[in-house]
Formats: C-alpha cells, sequence, structure tokens
C-alpha cells in the first residue's frame, strides 16, 4: 500500500549508518570539550589550583568531559559491530576502562567545585544543580561497582547476570541525561552568578552567554543521540546463543 510504501521510504532514510554515526557523535563530543574549555579559558579567567574561580573552572571542563563524553563513549562501546563476534572480555575491559576514567574525571571535578566553594566561605549543596549533580554520581558510583561486581569479576552467576543486565542498561541511559541536565543547569547557574552587572547583564545575552548557552544546547543533543544510539534496535548486540548473533558471527568470520 502507499502507506506501507511511505513508511518503508521514511525508514530507508533514517538508517544513518553507524560508525559515521559515530564520527558524527566523537566530533560533537570534542566540540563541547573544547567549548567548555573555551569559556572557562577566555571568559572566566583560565585554570589555577589556588582555590580561587580559577580553581572552580576544572569543574565545568571536568564534568562535561567525563560525566558526558567519555561515558557516553563508554555507553556506546557495545554497539561496535566489531563486538557482536569473538571474546567479549577486552570490550568489557574498555567499557569499565572508560566509564573508569569518567569517573576519575568527575571526582576530581567534583574536588575542584569543593575546594573553590570552601576557601571562599561559600556553602555546599545549596543549589538544584549540585543536588541533581551529586545525585548523578552517586548513581553513577554504584553503577560502576555494580557493572564490575556483575560483568566483569569472575563470580556472577549467569542468572544474576541475566537479572542485572537490563538494570545496568536502563541507568547506564538514566545517568548520561541526569549528567546532561545537570550540565544545562550548572552553565545557566554559573552565567546568572557572572553575569549581573552594566553592559554585561545576562538579560542583555553578551557573547559569553550566547557561547555558553549554545554549548548547553550541544551537550544535550550529544546526549539525547547517545540515548537514541543505545535505544536503536538494529544496534545493538544480538544475544548470543540468537539467530541474529550467529549470522553476525558468520557475516564477520567468526
Amino acid at each position: 500500500s502507499l502507506a506501507r510504501r511511505c513508511h518503508h521510504r521514511s525508514s530507508a532514510m533514517l538508517d544513518v549508518p553507524f560508525l559515521p554515526f559515530c564520527a558524527f557523535l566523537g566530533t560533537l563530543g570534542l566540540l563541547c570539550v573544547a567549548m567548555v574549555g573555551t569559556w572557562c579559558q577566555h571568559w572566566r579567567g583560565g585554570f589555577s589550583l589556588d582555590g580561587s574561580s580559577r580553581t572552580f573552572n576544572w569543574h565545568p571542563v571536568l564534568m562535561v568531559t567525563g560525566l558526558v563524553v567519555l561515558y557516553g563513549a563508554a555507553a556506546l562501546v557495545y554497539r561496535i559491530p566489531h563486538t557482536w563476534s569473538g571474546p567479549k572480555l577486552p570490550w568489557k575491559v574498555l567499557h569499565g576502562g572508560l566509564a573508569l576514567g569518567a569517573f576519575v574525571l568527575t571526582v576530581l571535578g567534583l574536588a575542584a567545585v569543593f575546594r573553590f566553594h570552601n576557601s571562599q566561605g561559600t556553602p555546599n549543596m545549596y543549589s538544584l544543580h549540585s543536588w541533581m549533580g551529586l545525585a548523578t554520581v552517586l548513581l553513577f558510583s554504584c553503577q560502576w561497582v555494580a557493572g564490575l561486581g556483575a560483568f566483569l569479576l569472575p563470580w556472577a552467576p549467569a542468572w544474576l547476570r541475566a537479572l542485572y543486565k537490563p538494570i545496568h542498561v536502563f541507568f547506564g541511559s538514566t545517568i548520561l541525561m541526569l549528567a546532561v541536565a545537570s550540565c544545562a543547569s550548572g552553565i545557566n547557574e554559573k552565567l546568572f552568578f557572572s553575569l549581573k552587572n552594566g553592559t554585561t547583564q545576562y538579560k542583555l545575552l553578551p557573547a559569553e552567554a550566547v557561547f555558553a548557552n549554545t554549548l548547553g544546547l550541544l551537550i544535550l543533543i550529544f546526549g539525547v543521540l547517545v540515548v537514541a544510539a543505545l535505544a536503536r534496535p538494529s544496534w545493538k548486540r544480538p544475544d548470543s546463543d540468537s539467530p541474529d548473533s550467529r549470522q553476525v558471527r558468520e557475516a564477520l568470520g567468526g
């Protein structure tokens, strides 16, 4: 029928190959990191470890790099077609290693903001941004430890892995979107605190506000695209004993 042909045509138009999609996503992630670094260097005075506002500037850079970009890369490892055949252990190690790297950067980002607040006499954990950000990091911690115990270390039985896997996948996407929301609220909060005098008022939309707001939108787009890739059925790793998995192994020479 006409409706079926239109649906098939629209599906074909949306059938983006995985590797070009990943290349675009990687470029977008690097752009987000470059922009947050440029924002802090050009408008916020650069970086230091002296407890001043330049110490705070490590916070957004490390959070965007770790909790959004590196975490998003870790989440997409199992969507790479070459992971669908052969031993899983190297890919498990890569997945866990990227997540651990993201976690280390996140902890350093938290240390930067706490050091800045304590040196300036500013209270910690009073804003919605801080509550949401800390909740994201705590969930991330639980996710990494549970994933290590269930999937990487050898003692977890198969039934426990099968039970926990959908939970792990669900919270993977949830943590990423919480991280995106935390970054967006943090950017807005920083602009409200910083742009409040004379011609630099936030409501007058100076160049810094345009730049930082654009950064927030790009972070949001990055997060949405990662979650969309994770949800796409044709990019999901087939179960090891499924017909799809056997076809993939044959096609890849496994």
